[in-house]
């Protein structure tokens, strides 16, 4: 299974961005073309999104190694948020020579309660008729009330295209309902005892509830060398909510 890659700059060390939950590697071109000025920065599609291949299961610890595949021999500074992030922090994990350093945003390795969140919009956008639908616009006005913010519709609907033979959602979203969670959980017995010994970079906003000071005796047995750093006016995404600064820590992060 080869992933789909979008790649930027021609010169510098190699960084490689893994997506979250919904996402897509394009994501993350905002602060790609920042960084391909003095870099080569590749964008995956994880599996199951975007234009990447769909699995028959989701596993952090198979995805971990799809995504490794992808990596070739030279090793790279792997940047992953939420669900991307945990499947980076596997990839660190189980193939450290590929990985020369790794920066994991918004993300524990550590099983979280709930996913009912990201179950209410997985149901939304399964309920929603795309044979019926005429325009983009039609789709966002029917995801309205389910989903009341502007900013969380507009992720959800970067995931619907139109080709030949109607609207279709690229998402693999039958599996990911069906898999929250394998999403929401970690695989800590998969994974055994292994750490990395690496230098980590680990990212959080300081208005997120993702990370809080529970998750860090689980962070620092498994990766020792991590430094964590909170980004004030920044939840969950916090490359998108303030680009800068997330850019600026990552700049002092990298090679």
């Amino acid at each position: 299974m080869s992933l789909h890659r979008t790649e930027l700059g021609r010169t510098g060390p190699r960084v490689v961005f893994c997506h979250g939950l919904f996402g897509q590697g394009r994501n993350w071109t905002q602060v790609a073309k920042a960084l391909s000025t003095e870099h080569r920065v590749t964008l995956l599609d994880m599996p199951n999104h975007g234009r990447s291949p769909w699995t028959e299961s989701f596993d952090y610890v198979a995805l971990a190694d799809l995504v490794a595949a992808e990596l070739g021999e030279e090793p790279v500074a792997l940047v992953g948020h939420s669900m991307g992030g945990k499947i980076a922090m596997c990839v660190a994990l189980r193939h450290p020579g590929l990985v020369e350093r790794l920066a994991v945003v918004d993300v524990a390795p550590v099983a979280y309660p709930s996913g009912r969140e990201f179950v209410g919009y997985i149901e939304t956008m399964r309920s929603l008729d795309l044979s019926a639908l005429g325009s983009r616009a039609e789709a966002e006005e029917a995801l309205r009330e389910a989903v009341p913010s502007s900013v969380v519709r507009s992720f959800l609907l970067q995931n619907l295209r139109r080709t030949d033979d109607g609207w279709h959602w690229q998402l693999n979203l039958e599996l990911l309902g069906e898999s929250m969670d394998g999403l929401t959980g970690w695989p800590a017995e998969q994974l055994g005892e292994a750490s990395y010994d690496g230098p980590v970079l680990w990212v959080g906003g300081a208005d997120s509830d993702y990370i809080s000071d529970e998750h860090a005796a689980e962070m620092d047995r498994r990766f020792p060398r991590n430094r964590r750093v909170l980004v004030k006016g920044a939840g969950h995404w916090v490359h998108s909510e303030q680009p800068e600064v997330f850019l600026e820590v990552l700049r002092r992060f990298l090679p």
